[in-house]
Protein backbone atom coordinates (compact mmCIF):
# COMPACT_ATOMS: atom_id res chain seq x y z
CA UNK A 1 0.00 0.00 0.00
CA UNK A 2 1.49 3.42 -0.92
CA UNK A 3 2.51 5.71 1.95
CA UNK A 4 -0.05 8.30 0.86
CA UNK A 5 -2.74 5.98 2.27
CA UNK A 6 -1.05 4.71 5.41
CA UNK A 7 1.11 7.42 6.96
CA UNK A 8 -0.96 10.60 6.99
CA UNK A 9 -2.30 10.64 10.54
CA UNK A 10 1.03 10.85 12.42
CA UNK A 11 2.19 13.56 10.06
CA UNK A 12 -1.05 15.47 10.44
CA UNK A 13 -0.76 15.28 14.22
CA UNK A 14 2.76 16.68 14.04
CA UNK A 15 1.74 19.39 11.58
CA UNK A 16 -1.05 20.58 13.87
CA UNK A 17 1.15 20.54 16.98
CA UNK A 18 4.26 22.05 15.37
CA UNK A 19 2.25 24.80 13.67
CA UNK A 20 0.88 25.76 17.08
CA UNK A 21 4.39 25.95 18.48
CA UNK A 22 5.66 27.94 15.49
CA UNK A 23 2.70 30.27 15.80
CA UNK A 24 3.63 30.99 19.40
CA UNK A 25 7.11 31.93 18.23
CA UNK A 26 5.65 34.46 15.80
CA UNK A 27 3.56 35.98 18.59
CA UNK A 28 6.74 36.80 20.51
CA UNK A 29 7.54 39.26 17.71
CA UNK A 30 4.02 40.34 16.71
CA UNK A 31 3.28 44.00 17.41
CA UNK A 32 6.80 44.83 18.54
CA UNK A 33 7.89 48.39 17.75
CA UNK A 34 11.51 47.27 17.37
CA UNK A 35 10.79 44.52 14.80
CA UNK A 36 13.52 44.55 12.16
CA UNK A 37 12.12 44.10 8.64
CA UNK A 38 14.46 43.08 5.82
CA UNK A 39 13.82 42.89 2.07
CA UNK A 40 14.49 39.71 0.14
CA UNK A 41 15.78 39.50 -3.42
CA UNK A 42 12.22 39.75 -4.77
CA UNK A 43 11.61 42.85 -2.58
CA UNK A 44 9.18 41.01 -0.28
CA UNK A 45 9.59 41.53 3.48
CA UNK A 46 11.04 39.00 5.91
CA UNK A 47 11.69 39.13 9.66
CA UNK A 48 13.49 37.14 12.29
CA UNK A 49 10.09 35.72 13.26
CA UNK A 50 9.77 34.09 9.82
CA UNK A 51 13.14 32.41 10.15
CA UNK A 52 12.76 31.34 13.78
CA UNK A 53 9.36 29.81 13.13
CA UNK A 54 10.57 27.90 10.08
CA UNK A 55 13.66 26.68 11.93
CA UNK A 56 11.39 25.28 14.63
CA UNK A 57 9.13 23.55 12.13
CA UNK A 58 12.11 22.00 10.37
CA UNK A 59 13.62 20.77 13.62
CA UNK A 60 10.39 19.11 14.70
CA UNK A 61 9.88 17.46 11.31
CA UNK A 62 13.47 16.22 11.10
CA UNK A 63 13.25 14.68 14.56
CA UNK A 64 10.00 12.83 13.85
CA UNK A 65 10.43 11.99 10.15
CA UNK A 66 14.14 12.15 9.27
CA UNK A 67 13.60 10.69 5.80
CA UNK A 68 11.05 13.30 4.71
CA UNK A 69 12.02 16.20 2.46
CA UNK A 70 11.41 19.81 3.50
CA UNK A 71 10.80 22.81 1.25
CA UNK A 72 10.20 26.17 2.93
CA UNK A 73 10.00 29.81 2.01
CA UNK A 74 12.94 31.06 4.05
CA UNK A 75 15.58 28.30 4.19
CA UNK A 76 17.28 25.89 1.78
CA UNK A 77 15.46 22.78 0.63
CA UNK A 78 16.29 19.46 2.29
CA UNK A 79 15.88 16.37 0.15
CA UNK A 80 14.30 13.18 1.45
CA UNK A 81 13.87 9.53 0.55
CA UNK A 82 10.45 8.66 2.03
CA UNK A 83 8.31 10.08 -0.75
CA UNK A 84 6.93 12.79 1.53
CA UNK A 85 7.89 16.46 1.25
CA UNK A 86 6.83 19.09 3.77
CA UNK A 87 6.09 22.53 2.32
CA UNK A 88 6.28 25.37 4.84
CA UNK A 89 5.31 29.02 5.03
CA UNK A 90 6.07 30.14 8.60
CA UNK A 91 4.33 33.50 8.15
CA UNK A 92 1.94 33.74 5.23
CA UNK A 93 0.98 37.39 5.14
CA UNK A 94 4.20 38.95 6.39
CA UNK A 95 2.90 42.38 5.31
CA UNK A 96 -0.01 41.95 7.71
CA UNK A 97 2.34 40.66 10.40
CA UNK A 98 4.73 43.60 10.28
CA UNK A 99 1.86 46.10 10.45
CA UNK A 100 0.25 44.45 13.47
CA UNK A 101 -2.71 42.99 11.57
CA UNK A 102 -3.71 39.63 13.13
CA UNK A 103 -4.73 37.92 9.86
CA UNK A 104 -1.35 36.34 9.06
CA UNK A 105 -1.04 32.56 9.16
CA UNK A 106 1.37 29.67 9.54
CA UNK A 107 0.95 27.17 6.69
CA UNK A 108 2.10 23.56 6.75
CA UNK A 109 1.50 21.24 3.81
CA UNK A 110 2.71 17.76 2.93
CA UNK A 111 3.15 16.50 -0.63
CA UNK A 112 3.35 12.85 -1.70
CA UNK A 113 3.33 11.28 -5.14
CA UNK A 114 2.56 14.64 -6.77
CA UNK A 115 -0.41 15.38 -4.52
CA UNK A 116 -0.85 17.70 -1.58
CA UNK A 117 -2.10 15.19 0.97
CA UNK A 118 -2.50 17.21 4.16
CA UNK A 119 -2.56 20.81 5.24
CA UNK A 120 -2.79 23.14 8.21
CA UNK A 121 -3.76 26.81 8.24
CA UNK A 122 -3.12 28.31 11.66
CA UNK A 123 -3.91 31.93 12.59
CA UNK A 124 -1.75 32.48 15.70
CA UNK A 125 -3.00 35.92 16.71
CA UNK A 126 -6.67 34.83 16.53
CA UNK A 127 -6.08 31.30 17.84
CA UNK A 128 -7.90 29.69 14.91
CA UNK A 129 -6.86 26.62 12.94
CA UNK A 130 -8.26 24.51 10.13
CA UNK A 131 -6.57 21.27 9.10
CA UNK A 132 -7.19 18.21 6.95
CA UNK A 133 -5.71 15.03 5.52
CA UNK A 134 -6.97 13.20 2.45
CA UNK A 135 -9.79 10.88 3.43
CA UNK A 136 -9.92 12.11 7.03
CA UNK A 137 -12.10 15.21 6.72
CA UNK A 138 -11.40 18.86 7.47
CA UNK A 139 -11.51 20.18 11.02
CA UNK A 140 -11.73 23.62 12.58
CA UNK A 141 -10.73 24.59 16.10
CA UNK A 142 -10.69 27.93 17.86
CA UNK A 143 -9.01 28.75 21.18
CA UNK A 144 -9.54 25.88 23.59
CA UNK A 145 -12.66 24.56 21.92
CA UNK A 146 -13.09 21.04 20.60
CA UNK A 147 -12.40 20.44 16.89
CA UNK A 148 -15.51 20.44 14.72
CA UNK A 149 -16.03 19.54 11.11
CA UNK A 150 -15.10 22.32 8.70
CA UNK A 151 -17.57 22.79 5.87
CA UNK A 152 -17.85 25.26 3.02
CA UNK A 153 -20.91 27.42 2.48
CA UNK A 154 -23.97 26.38 0.46
CA UNK A 155 -24.24 29.68 -1.39
CA UNK A 156 -25.28 29.05 -5.00
CA UNK A 157 -25.35 32.61 -6.30
CA UNK A 158 -22.28 34.78 -6.86
CA UNK A 159 -24.53 37.80 -6.49
CA UNK A 160 -25.00 36.86 -2.83
CA UNK A 161 -21.43 35.73 -2.21
CA UNK A 162 -18.46 37.08 -0.28
CA UNK A 163 -15.43 37.28 -2.60
CA UNK A 164 -11.93 37.53 -1.12
CA UNK A 165 -8.48 38.13 -2.53
CA UNK A 166 -5.08 38.81 -1.02
CA UNK A 167 -3.98 41.83 -3.04
CA UNK A 168 -5.74 43.77 -5.80
CA UNK A 169 -2.40 44.86 -7.27
CA UNK A 170 -1.64 41.26 -8.25
CA UNK A 171 -4.47 41.38 -10.81
CA UNK A 172 -2.82 44.42 -12.40
CA UNK A 173 0.61 42.78 -12.32
CA UNK A 174 -0.66 39.78 -14.27
CA UNK A 175 -2.78 41.73 -16.73
CA UNK A 176 -6.00 40.37 -15.24
CA UNK A 177 -7.58 43.44 -13.65
CA UNK A 178 -10.76 42.78 -15.66
CA UNK A 179 -11.25 39.58 -13.65
CA UNK A 180 -11.16 41.41 -10.34
CA UNK A 181 -13.46 44.17 -11.59
CA UNK A 182 -16.05 41.68 -12.86
CA UNK A 183 -15.95 39.54 -9.72
CA UNK A 184 -16.27 42.61 -7.53
CA UNK A 185 -19.16 43.95 -9.61
CA UNK A 186 -20.98 40.61 -9.43
CA UNK A 187 -20.37 39.51 -5.84
CA UNK A 188 -22.40 40.94 -3.00
CA UNK A 189 -19.30 41.82 -0.98
CA UNK A 190 -15.57 42.01 -1.74
CA UNK A 191 -12.81 42.17 0.85
CA UNK A 192 -9.03 41.68 1.01
CA UNK A 193 -9.09 39.45 4.08
CA UNK A 194 -6.37 37.61 2.28
CA UNK A 195 -3.53 35.14 2.41
CA UNK A 196 -4.11 31.98 4.45
CA UNK A 197 -6.85 33.58 6.52
CA UNK A 198 -9.05 34.04 3.47
CA UNK A 199 -8.76 30.38 2.55
CA UNK A 200 -9.61 29.41 6.14
CA UNK A 201 -12.75 31.52 5.79
CA UNK A 202 -13.78 29.69 2.61
CA UNK A 203 -13.08 26.29 4.21
CA UNK A 204 -15.22 27.17 7.23
CA UNK A 205 -18.14 28.62 5.23
CA UNK A 206 -17.65 32.24 6.23
CA UNK A 207 -16.63 33.29 2.72
CA UNK A 208 -17.69 31.74 -0.58
CA UNK A 209 -14.73 32.21 -2.90
CA UNK A 210 -11.16 33.46 -2.95
CA UNK A 211 -9.13 34.23 -6.06
CA UNK A 212 -5.40 34.97 -6.25
CA UNK A 213 -3.52 35.57 -9.53
CA UNK A 214 -0.08 35.03 -7.94
CA UNK A 215 0.80 32.26 -5.49
CA UNK A 216 4.01 30.53 -4.53
CA UNK A 217 4.20 26.82 -3.84
CA UNK A 218 4.39 27.41 -0.08
CA UNK A 219 1.26 29.58 -0.30
CA UNK A 220 -0.81 26.88 -1.97
CA UNK A 221 0.40 23.44 -0.87
CA UNK A 222 -1.62 23.30 2.35
CA UNK A 223 -4.84 24.56 0.82
CA UNK A 224 -6.11 21.85 -1.55
CA UNK A 225 -6.70 19.05 0.99
CA UNK A 226 -8.35 21.46 3.41
CA UNK A 227 -10.77 22.93 0.89
CA UNK A 228 -11.57 19.64 -0.77
CA UNK A 229 -12.12 17.77 2.49
CA UNK A 230 -14.39 20.65 3.56
CA UNK A 231 -16.49 20.08 0.43
CA UNK A 232 -15.06 22.83 -1.75
CA UNK A 233 -12.53 23.20 -4.54
CA UNK A 234 -9.03 24.55 -5.03
CA UNK A 235 -7.98 24.89 -8.67
CA UNK A 236 -5.92 26.92 -11.08
CA UNK A 237 -7.64 29.55 -13.21
CA UNK A 238 -8.71 26.93 -15.74
CA UNK A 239 -10.39 24.76 -13.16
CA UNK A 240 -7.66 22.14 -12.88
CA UNK A 241 -7.23 20.79 -9.32
CA UNK A 242 -3.58 21.68 -8.71
CA UNK A 243 -1.51 23.61 -6.18
CA UNK A 244 1.44 24.11 -8.54
CA UNK A 245 0.07 26.59 -11.09
CA UNK A 246 1.27 29.83 -9.50
CA UNK A 247 -2.32 30.99 -9.07
CA UNK A 248 -5.41 29.79 -7.22
CA UNK A 249 -9.18 29.77 -7.01
CA UNK A 250 -10.95 28.47 -3.92
CA UNK A 251 -14.72 28.05 -3.95
CA UNK A 252 -17.50 26.24 -2.16
CA UNK A 253 -17.85 24.12 -5.31
CA UNK A 254 -21.30 25.46 -6.13
CA UNK A 255 -19.85 28.71 -7.50
CA UNK A 256 -16.89 27.22 -9.39
CA UNK A 257 -18.36 27.20 -12.90
CA UNK A 258 -19.69 30.75 -12.58
CA UNK A 259 -16.33 31.98 -11.30
CA UNK A 260 -14.39 30.15 -14.03
CA UNK A 261 -16.57 31.74 -16.70
CA UNK A 262 -15.74 35.21 -15.39
CA UNK A 263 -12.06 34.34 -15.06
CA UNK A 264 -11.88 33.01 -18.63
CA UNK A 265 -13.60 36.07 -20.03
CA UNK A 266 -11.37 38.49 -18.15
CA UNK A 267 -8.04 36.67 -18.51
CA UNK A 268 -7.66 37.12 -22.25
CA UNK A 269 -5.71 33.89 -22.70
CA UNK A 270 -3.12 34.68 -20.02
CA UNK A 271 -0.90 31.73 -19.14
CA UNK A 272 -0.63 30.37 -15.62
CA UNK A 273 2.22 31.60 -13.44
CA UNK A 274 5.00 28.99 -13.09
CA UNK A 275 5.77 27.78 -9.58
CA UNK A 276 9.14 26.25 -8.68
CA UNK A 277 8.95 22.52 -7.96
Amino acid sequence: MPPILTDLQPRLALAVEASREAGRITLEYFGRADLDVERKHDDTPVTEADRKAEEHLRRRIAEAFPDDGIFGEELAERSGTSGFRWILDPIDGTKSFIHGVPLYSTLVGVQCEGQSVLGVIRIPALDECVYAARGHGAWYVRANGAPRRASVSRQKSLEKALFLTSEILSFDQTGRRAVFDRLQATAQLTRTWGDGYGYLMVATGRADLMVDPIMELWDAAALAPILEEAGGTFTDWRGNPTFQAGEGIATNGLLLEEVLAIVAEGSGGKEANPVPM
